[in-house]
């Protein structure tokens, strides 16, 4: 082979027209770089022989030498394009797993990986369910679960929250930066390169570079559009993704998630990597242009879609998800650094950062928004029967799966809960000494305050009820609701702390007081001695008319409590129990001691059985119908005499 130094630019010319494709047919079929390796090397080195003429004062200007280099370009460009496309083929499908968190290839398999996920988390929320309304939280849908009730209820909650509002260019094997997780596979063999970057280095010293650049990067674009397409990345604008319904969005999301992960440690690191092998040394910067003309626009494409969820119209049941966005996006930051390390790319990281800050204020702000619509929620219909209203269980629900994102927002929530009303004495706003909550987190007052605004809340909705004893009801209900939510959130309990739920206990304890006296003080009356008895002795005394009327009256209320209270709804069975015994160790005894006094004088009389119509026993078995939620029938069955 001859040397460089020795090819005459005579023969350098005829190799070069020889392989002009405006000219020859046989060049217009044929690529140089498919064939052998020595017409190769001969037409390197006669393309270096027509650039040393370039270089010479004496022939610079000799239009044959002029003539010779375009063509040679223009032949190179064509190679360049060829090599680059052949060896552009899909990513292999294992190169598009990453191994930390991303267990699909296709959408098909994404959508499966889904639903696969979406039984998982449903089992493990069903297990941990709570005993009276079968909760349950699956990732797809977040807003459909946080209502943990019958359907009724969930039709009720639907509308409670709607606001107006450097590697070496040989390198063969994958390598590893400076962020472990960044994963760069070869995406040209190591043959194809070192002929591409030999072709770069005469194009670009003949002052071809930009169709050098253009080339490559038309070519390597259509490469990660095409892996786009495999990761199921759609070209949605801004406004597209806006326009979705929350659903589709929450789908879009998880694998927006997943996708980034493999753009950004995978896709574009090795897009990097094989500018660098191309590139590298050849000229300033260059290695970095081609790389900013393959993935500029596929990572501002990227990017836009996290971009439009950080602007979009705040609502409660998209915090999670946004979460989600940022608690993704924060783990790529160091690899967007790493692989987007250039002044030219700068556009990026800051787009990547300014996304990331903007979630983390949508998320503070949806805290907040979410706290005045449970402050503002209007329902004013009473729920049936005094049971657990659709608000307490969406409400204990949402700040359950608050506290699962505890680490991330312990960070976001910096200040404390805006109450607003302490020194203004806005009634419809309750007020909240933060001192006793000194060395709890922001996020912790906050997950308080929430708590505290539905307590004023739920205190609000139980005036509607005409009946005293089951606006007390409801609120032991709604109380001890919290209560139990708190207790079983090891994650929320530990923020709530034990002193607040002691008062809460309280609250749901004096309300089961409140409810008894309201109800049985009256039916108790009717069992006291007083007004009973004439002048004399005692013994002898007994007004049996009056006793009659007595007996008449307890029938008559307890009869009224039974029909009406029976349809009345405790739905934690355990506290139903106790309410019941706890009535019971009070009518029981005083119905039984009353009985043993004066029965005698209604018996000795006509008719007893019109006053003295329940047994002790019949009473015990009639306050098993309390708190049922099911309708009895309009009599005490009563036993046999």
């Amino acid at each position: 082979m001859e040397s460089p130094e020795t090819l005459p630019f005579e023969t350098a010319e005829k190799i070069i027209l020889r392989w002009d494709s405006t000219a020859s047919e046989e060049a217009r079929e044929k690529m140089i770089f498919d064939g052998d390796r020595q017409e190769v090397d001969r037409y390197l080195q006669a393309v270096d022989e027509i650039q040393r003429s370039m270089s010479s004062a004496s022939i610079s200007d000799d239009p044959k030498v002029n003539c010779a280099l375009q063509i040679a370009m223009a032949r190179l460009e064509d190679e360049f394009r060829n090599i680059l496309i052949s060896h552009t083929n899909p990513i292999e499908a294992d190169s598009l797993i990453d191994p930390t968190s991303l267990h699909f290839t296709t959408p098909e398999d994404e959508e499966d990986h889904d639903q696969q996920q979406q039984q998982q988390q449903q089992q493990q929320q069903d297990a941990a369910a709570d005993s009276s309304s079968s909760s349950s939280f699956s990732s797809a849908s977040k807003q459909r679960h946080l209502n943990d009730g019958d359907s009724s209820e969930a039709d009720g909650c639907a509308n409670l929250f709607r606001f107006n509002s450097g590697d070496g260019a040989s390198s063969v094997n994958s390598s590893y930066r400076s962020t472990s997780s960044i994963r760069e596979i070869d995406l040209i063999p190591s043959e194809a390169v070192y002929d591409l970057r030999s072709i770069a280095e005469r194009m670009i010293s003949s002052g071809y570079l930009r169709e050098c650049i253009q080339v490559y990067g038309s070519v390597r674009k259509s490469a990660v559009d095409a892996s786009f397409r495999r990761l199921g990345i759609e070209k949605l604008s801004i406004g597209d993704v806006q326009r979705l319904e929350w659903e589709q969005l929450e789908a879009k999301i998880r694998r927006w998630i997943r996708a980034a992960k493999v753009c950004v440690r995978t896709l574009f690191a090795s897009e990097k990597k094989l500018c660098e092998q191309i590139f590298d040394g050849v000229g300033t910067a260059i290695d970095d242009a081609c790389f900013m003309e393959t993935v500029k626009g596929p990572a501002i494409q990227l990017f836009n879609f996290a971009e439009a969820i950080s602007i979009s119209r705040r609502s409660p049941e998209k915090l999670f998800k946004i979460l989600d966005l940022h608690d993704a996006l924060m783990d790529l930051i160091p690899d967007i650094d790493v692989v987007f390390d250039s002044k030219s790319s700068e556009s990026i990281r800051i787009q990547a950062a300014e996304i990331l800050s903007r979630l983390a204020e949508a998320a503070r702000g949806i805290l907040s928004e979410f706290e005045n619509a449970v402050l503002r929620e209007p329902s004013k219909v009473p729920v049936p029967g005094g049971t657990i209203h659709p608000l307490t269980r969406y409400v204990m629900n949402y700040i359950s799966l608050i506290s699962d994102y505890k680490q991330t927002l312990n960070e976001l929530i910096v200040s404390k809960p805006s109450t607003g009303s302490r020194y203004s004495g806005d009634p419809s706003t309750p007020d909240m000494d933060f001192t006793e909550l000194e060395g709890k987190t922001p996020l912790a007052i906050h997950l308080i305050w929430i708590i505290v605004i539905l307590q004023f809340n739920l205190d609000g909705k139980s005036k509607h009820y005409k009946d005293a004893s089951l606006s007390h009801l409801f609120i032991m209900n709604n109380v001890h609701y919290i209560v139990q939510k708190v207790r079983g959130s090891p994650e929320l309990r530990q923020m709530i702390g034990d002193e607040y739920l002691k008062r809460l206990t309280g609250k749901f304890r004096q309300a089961a007081t409140s409810y008894q006296r309201a109800t049985w003080v009256r039916v108790l009356y009717c069992l006291r001695d007083e007004g009973l008895h004439v002048s004399g002795g005692f013994s002898s005394g007994v007004s049996r008319s009056a006793l009659r009327e007595r007996f008449k009256s307890f029938n008559a209320m307890f009869e009224e409590v039974h029909r009406t209270q029976a349809v009345w709804l405790i739905p934690d069975s355990q506290l139903r129990e106790e309410l019941r015994i706890s009535i019971s160790e009070k009518l029981i005894p005083a119905y039984r001691s009353f009985l043993g006094r004066f029965r005698s004088h209604i018996e000795s009389g006509r008719h007893p059985e019109n006053y003295i119509k329940y047994s002790v026993e019949d009473l015990e078995d009639a306050v098993l119908d309390f708190f049922e939620g099911t309708p009895v029938s309009q009599h005490l069955r009563r036993r046999s005499q």
